[in-house]
């Protein structure tokens, strides 16, 4: 097998940057403007206009010489590092143009490219995660992340404690607390505290700044804050800006945008990249070409898409809170506990367009609004052109065991709803005819 560089511990190159317009007379351009050309030089590709997909296993050397000195720089015979493509499990030119990109969004020094969502937070924490340690982590999350946190990660040594959404500092407190001893009594540290915020499906927010400021008072800076953005990033929550290390995506969702592509990935400074892309380039696990090519033409409209599903959803949720079938609404737009709205106020840039529907009843009502929707349609996922819904309880979260879905408030009587970009009157028609059944 071609084994091109010691991936286990170098880091492998990114190709030389031209020099890139950010700014025009000091004024520096918004992320929406560098997504048409940033990170791409079309003098390399012919002068095409958009990235070619670069559907290649490896990279050609322009000499032998050249491919020595290439090498040196990578093993560090040579000092100055090196430059270029080797071989595309470990990168790409659409993987590294879509990861200049994303970095852009969250205003990160880096960001890496996965195959899925689920691949990225799964390298991620294998590359801080090691035999004795704990990881601290807000409930709800989504139930692979759990899983794989309590199922796969248990298996090598690695122990969690999990905290509320809402949690004050004085009880987080008591968790870093626990944690510590839980880490030194099994010879190992406390390696990461990983936050979903908002949490999956029920809309609750974590108070970022508040875990960042009990971490940097209890445990080394070694220990990374990283965050699950997908409801909210990239345009209404910047992570990042209130203290989190690493922000983590799926790209499926409002990035990807169309229902059409499965990807992941995260962003942060190098310092919190390095580690996981060498994880990367031992595993594989790089999103492939074309769906780094899709995802580059999904970014170029992300902006519209999110507005218009955000204004989308303040609309229908206007309509359904004064259903009288409908029993409540997990919609950030209308959060009625006082500390969930500060966090709010404090983090969020908007409110989103996925939300939790609570419907009167439980199952049984819930199945029969689902059944009779005729515009949205009745699938899992989120952040698409077209609006989803689902029953988290029997479908997303059913290997949530019963009694920690109920902690968590995902109930029988909670459908989980994603706001697309359709004509709003329609939609509303449309939940409309389906409350007519239950």
């Amino acid at each position: 097998m071609t084994d091109a560089v010691d991936a286990v511990e170098t880091p492998t190159p990114r190709r030389k940057p031209k020099p890139e317009v950010t700014k025009i007379d000091g004024r520096k351009m918004k992320p929406s403007t560098l997504m048409m050309g940033h990170g791409y030089d079309p003098a390399l590709s012919e002068g095409s206009l958009k990235a070619p997909i670069f559907l290649t296993s490896t990279f050609a050397f322009e000499s032998a010489a050249a491919g020595k000195r290439h090498f040196e720089g990578i093993t560090g015979l040579r000092e100055g590092g090196a430059e270029g493509l080797v071989y595309s499990r470990f990168n790409g030119p659409n993987q590294e143009i879509l990861e200049d990109r994303l970095a852009i969004w969250d205003g990160a020094e880096d960001s890496l490219c996965f195959s899925s969502g689920m691949t990225a937070i799964c390298v991620m924490m294998m590359a801080y995660c090691s035999a004795g340690d704990v990881i601290v982590h807000s409930g709800p999350l989504y139930a692979a992340s759990e899983g794989f946190v309590a199922k796969i990660l248990a298996k090598f040594g690695v122990k969690y404690i999990d905290f509320p959404a809402g949690a004050t500092r004085e009880q987080f407190d008591d968790v870093l607390a626990k944690a510590k001893a839980m880490a030194e009594e099994n010879g190992g540290k406390v390696a990461m505290i990983y936050l979903e915020s908002p949490g999956n499906p029920t809309n609750a927010l974590v108070d970022i700044e508040m875990v960042r400021d009990a971490r940097d008072a209890a445990l080394p800076a070694d220990c990374p804050i990283a965050i699950d953005n997908t409801f909210l990033g990239p345009l209404w929550q910047r992570p990042l800006e209130h203290g989190a290390d690493i922000v983590c995506y799926s790209l499926t969702k409002y990035v990807g945008g169309h229902s059409d592509l499965v990807a992941g990935s995260i962003a942060g400074d190098k310092k919190w990249m390095n580690p996981v892309r060498m994880i990367r380039n031992t595993m594989g696990g790089i999103a492939d070409p074309n769906t780094a090519w899709m995802l580059l033409r999904s970014l170029e409209t992300v902006e519209l898409r999110m507005q218009r599903a955000g204004e989308n959803a303040a609309k229908v949720c206007e309509f359904l809170k004064k259903h009288p079938k409908v029993d409540g609404l997990g919609y950030l737009g209308m959060i009625e506990d006082e500390r969930q709205q500060d966090i709010y106020d404090r983090h969020c840039l908007g409110a989103g367009s996925t939300f939790s529907l609570f419907l009167k009843g439980g199952e049984e009502e819930c199945f029969r609004f689902l059944d009779a929707l005729k515009v949205a349609k009745l699938a899992v996922s989120l952040g698409g052109t077209e609006t989803l819904a689902s029953h988290p309880a029997s479908m997303t979260h059913l290997s949530v065991p019963h009694a920690r879905r109920q902690q968590l408030g995902i109930s029988d009587a909670l459908v989980r709803i994603s706001i697309g970009i359709e004509d709003p009157e329609d939609l509303i028609a449309d939940f409309d005819q389906a409350l007519d059944a239950v």
